[in-house]
């Protein structure tokens, strides 16, 4: 993940990259979806398909130090905060060069180094770490923030409530992700006084610049922000989800116009050549990805219980 240069306005080249990023995210996405029809991936599998924008858009207005955490919908998140295909795609076949080492899988995966603290299968289940983590910031007089992403789900259970009111309390440095698409989800955040930005999450441009506002506000010492990202995910829950909560002509629709990669490429203007270009780049990034976790090494039964403690 290269880094922006931080400034008020993206140049044509930084949008470039975005939207080759956001295209890597996508592909990556295809194909592990299909690896996982074909039985080769265990577990459960939710893809992020058409959220690629709030990955890209908040990753990479984020400074070297800061640190997120997912969801169980997370390559996109892992991928834009600096992860290798390579070490991604192990970890989903559960192999030793995995990111996690094979212990994670898609819903718990981490990358620690990168400042990824991991994915979670419970419902904003990364608030609380979040919270706890920008409070160490605060005690160590150390300008980093932590991002926690999380869904409309996690606005209804209590932890959530419990973090923005920390957050809130000791001014710790944390902007709140938020995806859905229902009016004025950031009215969650009256309560607590704390600061609330909203976003259309189908433009990476915008939510990278709002995600500079929100970071800043928080680096500066004013306080946590939360920030509503509407946003559409453009498949099921997950594999194999029936979608019985919209309808096909919803779902076409939505497809044909709220793609944040076609919404980039129409603002850059790319050609078709220049598009398949830059697919046929990352595809074969993606497929040497699914080799590299083929030909990864598997953990040893013996190992199952190393590192769980009760």
């Amino acid at each position: 993940m290269a880094k922006v240069e931080q400034k008020g306005t993206l140049s044509k080249s930084d949008l470039r990259d975005f939207f080759r990023e956001m295209l890597l995210i996508r592909r990556f996405e295809e194909k592990v979806e299909k690896r996982f029809r074909a039985g080769e991936l265990p577990g459960f599998l939710h893809v992020a398909i058409g959220q690629e924008a709030v990955a890209v858009g908040v990753c990479r207005a984020l400074e070297e130090g800061d640190i997120i955490a997912s969801t169980h919908r997370a390559h996109g998140h892992t991928l834009a905060k600096g992860t290798t295909p390579n070490e991604l795609m192990a970890e989903l076949y559960g192999k030793l060069e995995g990111c996690s080492h094979g212990y994670g899988g898609s819903m718990h995966l981490y990358d620690i180094e990168r400042g990824n603290m991991g994915a979670n299968a419970v419902v904003g289940g990364g608030l609380p770490a979040i919270v706890g983590a920008a409070l160490a910031f605060r005690f160590r007089g150390e300008p980093r923030v932590g991002v926690a992403f999380f869904g409309d789900g996690a606005t209804n259970i209590g932890t959530f409530h419990e973090s923005l009111n920390l957050a809130q309390l000791w001014q710790v440095p944390t902007p709140g992700w938020q995806h859905m698409p229902i009016e004025d989800i950031s009215q969650r955040a009256v309560a607590f006084g704390m600061k609330a930005v909203k976003v259309d999450g189908q433009d990476v441009e915008a939510v990278y610049k709002a995600a500079r506002r929100a970071l800043e506000h928080a680096r500066s010492g004013k306080g946590p922000v939360f920030l509503a990202v509407n946003t559409y995910r453009l498949v099921g829950h997950y594999i194999g989800d029936p979608q019985v909560y919209r309808s096909k002509e919803e779902l076409e629709e939505t497809r044909a116009t709220q793609d944040p990669i076609q919404h980039l490429r129409a603002k850059l203007e790319l050609s078709d050549e220049e598009v398949d270009e830059i697919d046929r780049e990352v595809q074969e990034i993606v497929d040497a990805a699914v080799e590299f976790a083929k030909n990864g090494t598997d953990p040893k039964p013996e190992d199952a219980l190393k590192n769980v403690y009760a």
